[in-house]
């Protein structure tokens, strides 16, 4: 069964594309959102949680980011799902298909053409692998959409060096700066964990690959990263030390056991 995403702007356009979608026996899953930077969150939300999100069915003309630049940022994800597109102009098919579109639906959606769209996802999702010679995002990075004054900005996991809990939202931490995100540090923790990032606090997730140090004072270890020193809790000590050592190739013979005792502090 498919899970899909309708994005529309106008509040009857939506209600009814997503009426249309829910009706098609090979759909299990319809959400709507109310524009693209909204779309974006929940896509964001969907791949932090482990969801799987096979097409998206939005229109072209919409405050904000509008549909052809939403599709430009899919770009940017590792697994993105099929655009359709559907809408009232007819001027922007050409542009669409360029991007990479799998339909073009023109206002108002008769419900057999609809169908007839749900029907190439199906298959899209069924291909195995992308035609020869078609480029695909780096499958080893992760893009996240942050937003910025009302704009929509992608964030490479790769330039991300830092992650810290605060509330219900975390903060990635870059050279450029940091961004926040509304996601449990526990689900991003879990995500990443094969990216090579390491839990060193209840409260921090560290990029092993921007760590130039590692640090034992008084039995408390602290990383380097960059120009920050990020404290290291009793409770992580001795994972993330045998994490680096393997790393670093440099065992700290002196620094005894400290990895013993079990609070976070």
């Amino acid at each position: 069964m498919l899970h899909v995403l309708a994005v529309d702007d106008e509040r009857p356009a939506l209600e009814e594309l997503t009426y249309l979608l829910s009706k098609d026996p090979r759909i299990g899953r319809v959400t709507g959102a109310a524009d693209a930077s909204a779309a974006l969150r929940d896509l964001s939300r969907m791949l932090v949680e482990g969801e799987r999100l096979d097409a998206v069915f939005l229109d072209i003309r919409m405050p904000g980011l509008d549909g052809l630049d939403f599709t430009r940022l899919l770009t940017g994800f590792a697994a993105p799902p099929h655009v359709v597109f559907v809408t009232a102009h007819d001027d922007c098919a050409v542009t669409a298909y360029e991007l990479g579109a799998l339909d073009y639906l023109l206002k108002p959606v008769r419900p057999e053409r609809l169908a007839e769209s749900v029907r190439r996802v199906a298959a899209a999702v069924r291909r195995p692998s992308p035609p020869a010679g078609e480029t695909s995002p780096d499958p080893d990075d992760e893009m996240i959409p942050v937003e910025l004054g009302g704009r929509t900005r992608l964030v490479s996991r790769r330039a991300v060096t830092h992650v810290e809990a605060k509330g219900d939202y975390v903060r990635l931490h870059t050279a450029d700066g940091g961004y926040l995100v509304r996601m449990p540090l526990s689900a991003l923790s879990k995500r990443w964990e094969g990216a090579g990032f390491i839990r060193i606090h209840r409260s921090t997730l560290v990029a092993a690959a921007h760590i130039t140090e590692l640090r034992f004072d008084g039995g408390r270890a602290a990383v380097q990263i960059g120009d920050e020193l990020l404290q290291v809790s009793r409770r992580h000590t001795r994972e993330v030390r045998d994490l680096l050592v393997r790393k670093f190739h440099q065992p700290d013979e002196g620094a005894g056991d400290p990895g013993e005792a079990r609070d976070d502090r």
